[in-house]
This record gives structure tokens, sequence and C-alpha cells, in this order.
């Protein structure tokens, strides 16, 4: 295959793993059950310590027997990222999905989205929404991780970047081409957060994204998983910190320069900040971010007084129950 020349009607399935072996078995299973005939599963093993890419080994034969393309990469233990990167090269995909290891796509996941990307070419990609599941009874979870938003909308770079809708990686399929357009190396910059973000908003930001009303991906809720581990202080501030670094990187990709742009990403930062110095009772920090939220208009004069108010003269019972209660309105507000 000549350099980003794509096979025409491919689907490239790029699922980065680390140690997967009692949940990969679910994901592979789902890729093989769709009622897509051309599909290449290229998986990245993250330097598993447990015997994921022994499951790995024992599903060639089936994905042979399906006729569809299989490949295992395997790679030193880094971060997701670094494992999507990994599988990038090998893509020779028209179209491109990067489902987590432990989800699932419902059979005709698949050829829906293609389907609306040949019958709407003037779309380089598509979303569908999905559903969120335990994955150790499989019974549907009452509430989603992420809002859904707008589902009218279709510029969706401010939406995801300030979380007011998904980001959910199953659910985006991406035209190849123009994902290789904004990363021709092939490969997304690597952070120990983020994936989905270095994925989804440099395409965001050139392109319109509409959305397929229906539940095509399933989102597996699993105590004890990377997302729903609990963070030492030292590691939720780090975290934020290199998703700082990350988005800064991601505004050079897209070469966002306008004043309104950088203020609006100065704020999403000062959001953040506020939140966390809260929550870590950093008064000094807290009192920062709340001055650049003031710079970017994002609150009032009144509201940063309300919020000193709280900080610093409001103790005992009021502080405990009441406050908390406060701070999260604040927050949705914010």
């Amino acid at each position: 295959m000549e350099e980003n020349q794509f096979c025409s009607g491919r689907v490239s399935v790029v699922t980065p793993v680390y140690n997967g072996e009692l949940h990969l078995a679910k994901m592979l299973d789902s890729v093989l059950a769709q009622t897509y005939p051309d599909i290449e599963m290229i998986l990245v093993d993250d330097g598993s310590s447990d015997g994921t890419l022994g499951v790995a080994e024992g599903y060639r034969e089936k994905f042979a027997a399906r006729g569809y393309g299989y490949r295992i990469v395997a790679a030193p233990h880094r971060n997701a990222s670094a494992a999507v990167n990994g599988g990038l090269p090998y893509v020779t995909g028209e179209y491109l999905i990067w489902p987590d290891s432990d989800d699932m796509l419902k059979p005709e996941s698949v050829a829906k989205r293609v389907e609306f990307l040949r019958t709407h070419p003037e779309y380089k990609c598509v979303r569908s929404l999905s559903w969120y599941y335990n994955a150790d009874t499989g019974e549907r979870a009452e509430k989603a991780d992420e809002q859904q938003g707008d589902l009218d909308r279709e510029e969706l770079f401010w939406d995801i970047l300030e979380s007011r809708t998904f980001v959910c990686c199953g659910c985006y399929m991406l035209k190849s081409e123009a994902f290789f357009a904004i990363y021709p190396q092939r490969r997304i910059p690597e952070y120990s957060v983020g994936q989905n973000f270095q994925m989804l908003l440099p395409f965001m930001y050139r392109h319109k994204c509409p959305t397929i009303r229906e539940e095509l991906y399933g989102v597996a809720i699993r105590e004890g998983s990377h997302s729903r581990t609990a963070l030492t202080r030292e590691q939720e501030e780090k975290k934020y910190s290199d998703y700082e670094s990350l988005v800064d990187e991601i505004a050079e990709i897209c070469r966002i320069e306008d004043p309104a742009s950088r203020d609006r990403i100065a704020c999403w930062k000062a959001r953040r900040r506020y939140r966390i110095s809260l929550k870590y009772r950093q008064r000094k920090d807290a009192r920062a971010a709340l001055r650049q939220l003031r710079r970017c208009g994002d609150c009032s004069a009144g509201e940063v007084v309300k919020e000193i108010i709280w900080a610093y003269c409001v103790n005992g019972w009021v502080k405990d129950k009441v406050y908390p209660i406060y701070r999260k309105l604040f927050a949705e507000k914010t």
C-alpha cells in the first residue's frame, strides 16, 4: 500500500489493551460478530503482565475464518496513547475506529456508521450513542458517565473540551485520510492522560461530526478499572497538569491563535484549577483561579466575593454540609 492510500470500504479497528486477560474476549467477540464484511483488527498490547497476549493469540484462527484481518502488536508498557501509536502505522482502512478493550460493539455498529458516511460524503466522521452496563452482571446502568449534550450540534470541539458532550472513544468513526492529514507521521501526542482528546479534538476543530441517534456501543463499568481508581492528591494534580500540557499541544496542532479562543482555553484551565484547589483547600491557588475566571468573564465579581466568603468565613456544620452543595452548583455553572 502506498503512503496514505487506503483500501476502499475497509474499517480499521485499533484497540490498545493492558492486562485485559479477563475482559478482552468480549470485545474481540463483538468485532467478530459485526455484520460488516471488511474489517481489520489491530490489537496493541501495552506491555501486559497477565495472560492478555495468550487470549489475543487464541483469536487468530477465528479472525481468519471470519475473513477479517488480524494483527497483534506487542509493545513495552507505557500508556494508552503510546499503544494507539503502536497500531496507527498498520491502518489500511478507509475508516478508523478505536474502541476500548473492555467495551463492546453492537453487531450493526460498524455497518451503520459506514453506511452513514457513504451516503453523506460531505462528512468526514460520524458518531453514535452508547449505553453503559455492569461488566459483572451485564445489567444496564441507570446513568451514563458522560453527558450527551445537544445532539443536533455538529461542531464539537468546544463541547468535547468543556465536557458538554461525550468523548466515548468507540462511538466515533473517522475517515482515515482526513485523520492522517492531521497526523501524517501516524503518531498522536503521547501523554499519560488522554488518547481520545488527541484523536478527536484536532479532528473536530476541522470537521463537523453528526450523531446517529442509536446506541451502537456498550461501555463496561468495572470497579477497579483505571478510570475508576481513586488517585492520591499528587497523582490527581499531575493528571490535571498533564491535561493542561496536552491541550496546549493540541492548540498548537490546531493552530489556535485568535485571542478569544486562547482566552477560552485559559478559562477551561482556570475552572479545573479552581475545582481541584477547592478539593484540597488550597486557598491561594483557588484565589488565583477565581481571578482568571473573572478576567475570562466566566464568573461575576459578586460570585467571586461569595466564593471568598465561603472559603474564609464559613466554618463548622455549614461549611461541611451546605458548602459542598453550593460548590457543586457553582462548578456546574462555570
